[in-house]
C-alpha cells in the first residue's frame, strides 16, 4: 500500500515538477447532504455493483448471475493455466501452489451466505455516499475448493504470527491510496476448518466477475472478506495495517473515531416480495384471499432460531415457521408465513433472530459507512378490491 500525496511528475527537460499525483483522483469520503439525490457516481457504481433480484430468493442456491457482486476495481485478467498462489511471510516453508495443485488435495463443497457490509447503506439517513445499496447484497452458493488450514499449516506458522493477508490481482485506488485489494484475518479465523480456498461456484469454475480462477470464501463473514482473485497470502507477526482493514471496513460514528473492524454478519431475514410490481416504484400488487409470504434468513454469527413477520410496518409481529438448516450453518434458511390478504396498503417486513440472541433492529443502527446494517425491511403492498 502506498500513499501519493508528495508524488511529481517529470518534464522532458528532466527536471522534477509539481503536478497531479494518482492521490488527486479521489474523494474524501462525506455523508451525502438532507436531500440530496444519488449522484453519477453513485450510479456508476450502481451499474457495475449489482443485488440479487429479490424474486430470487426462491432459489435455495443463488444462480451465479443472479448472486449480489462488488469490484472494488477492475475485473482483472488471470490466466487460470498459469496462476499460481505463493504463501509466504513468517512460516517455515514457504510454498508456491498452482490451480492444478490445489485441485489434487481434499475436495469440499460449501453452501455459505455472502452479504456485503454496506447491505442498506443507501437506506440511511444521513446517507454514506458510496456504493448505493438497498437490500440485495446477498446471495447463496455453492462453493468447492480445498481448505486453507492444512496449507498453512504445511507452511509452518511461527508461534509469534497474528494475521494472515490475502492478496488479489485487483489493483485500484481508494481515497488516495493505490494498493492491490489485501485482506486479512487474525490467524485463529484463517485456521478456522471452514475457511476454503474456492476455485468453483455452483459446481462450475468461477466466473471471471466472482473471483476466477480462486478466490477465499470465509464462512459467517461479510463479503470484504472473501478476497478474489487471490494469488498470494502472507503470515504477519504483526497486526495488518493495510487499508481495507485499518481505514475501510470499520464501523465509527465520525470520521476521528478509529472505530472497530467489520467482521461477521449481522442476523438478517429478507421477503420475497409477493404479488406483482409496479415498474417505477417495486410498489406490489396483491390479490385478496390467502397468501403465502416467504423469504430467507441468515447470521454469520450463530445459526438463525426464528423469524417474525410484521404486515402493518412493525406495530405487531407474528411467528413464522422456519425450514430446517440442512444446507448447514452458513448458509440461509427459508422461513415462511400464512397471511390471508383484505384489500388494503400494508408494509410487510420480517426479522431474524439467531442463536446468539442478536435480534434485527427496527431502527437504524447508523455509522458512517453504512456498514452491517440490519434495519428491517420494508415491503410495500396494494391489496386492490376485487
Amino acid at each position: 500500500m502506498t500513499t501519493l500525496d508528495d508524488r511529481t511528475t517529470s518534464r522532458a527537460d528532466g527536471a522534477e515538477a509539481s503536478g497531479p499525483t494518482v492521490a488527486d483522483v479521489s474523494d474524501p469520503s462525506r455523508l451525502a447532504a438532507p436531500d440530496e439525490a444519488i449522484s453519477a457516481e453513485e450510479l456508476q457504481l450502481a451499474a457495475r455493483n449489482h443485488g440479487i433480484p429479490l424474486e430470487a430468493l426462491r432459489y435455495d442456491v443463488t444462480p451465479a448471475g443472479l448472486h449480489y457482486l462488488l469490484i472494488h476495481y477492475d475485473i482483472p485478467e488471470v490466466d487460470a493455466a498459469t496462476h499460481a498462489l505463493t504463501i509466504g511471510g513468517a512460516v517455515d516453508r514457504p510454498l508456491t501452489v498452482s490451480l492444478a495443485d490445489l485441485r489434487l488435495r481434499p475436495r469440499v463443497t460449501r453452501q455459505v451466505t455472502l452479504e456485503c457490509a454496506g447491505n442498506g447503506r443507501a437506506l440511511l439517513h444521513p446517507r454514506p455516499v458510496s456504493q448505493p445499496w438497498l437490500v440485495e447484497a446477498v446471495g447463496n452458493a455453492e462453493w468447492t475448493g480445498t481448505p486453507l488450514a492444512p496449507l498453512l499449516r504445511e507452511a509452518g506458522l511461527g508461534p509469534d504470527a497474528v494475521d494472515i493477508v490475502f492478496t488479489g490481482a485487483d489493483h485500484g485506488v481508494e481515497r488516495g491510496v493505490e494498493q492491490d485489494y489485501q485482506r486479512a484475518l487474525p490467524v485463529a479465523d484463517a485456521l478456522r476448518e471452514e475457511v476454503l480456498l474456492a476455485y468453483e461456484m455452483n459446481g462450475a469454475p468461477l466466473l471471471p466477475q466472482h473471483g476466477a480462477p480462486l478466490r477465499l470464501i470465509v464462512p459467517g463473514w461479510y463479503g470484504m472478506a472473501h478476497v478474489k482473485w487471490l494469488r498470494s497470502i502472507e503470515v504477519r507477526t504483526e497486526p495488518f495495517e493495510g487499508y481495507q482493514n485499518a481505514v475501510a471496513y470499520r464501523v465509527r460514528q465520525d470520521a476521528d473515531d478509529p472505530g472497530v473492524p467489520v467482521t461477521r454478519i449481522e442476523p438478517r431475514a429478507l421477503v420475497r416480495p409477493p404479488g406483482f410490481p409496479d415498474f417505477m416504484s417495486r410498489r406490489r400488487v396483491l390479490r385478496p384471499g390467502p397468501c403465502t409470504v416467504d423469504g430467507r434468513a441468515w447470521s454469520g454469527h450463530a445459526p438463525v432460531v426464528a423469524v417474525e413477520v410484521t404486515t402493518d410496518g412493525g406495530e405487531s409481529w407474528a411467528s413464522a415457521e422456519l425450514d430446517p438448516a440442512d444446507s448447514g450453518d452458513f448458509a440461509w434458511r427459508c422461513w415462511r408465513y400464512e397471511w390471508t390478504a383484505a384489500p388494503g396498503r400494508y408494509v410487510l417486513g420480517a426479522r431474524a433472530t439467531d442463536a446468539s440472541g442478536r435480534t434485527q433492529p427496527v431502527e437504524q443502527p447508523w455509522n458512517r459507512g453504512g456498514f452491517a446494517n440490519n434495519l428491517v425491511q420494508r415491503v410495500e403492498v396494494v391489496v386492490p378490491a376485487e
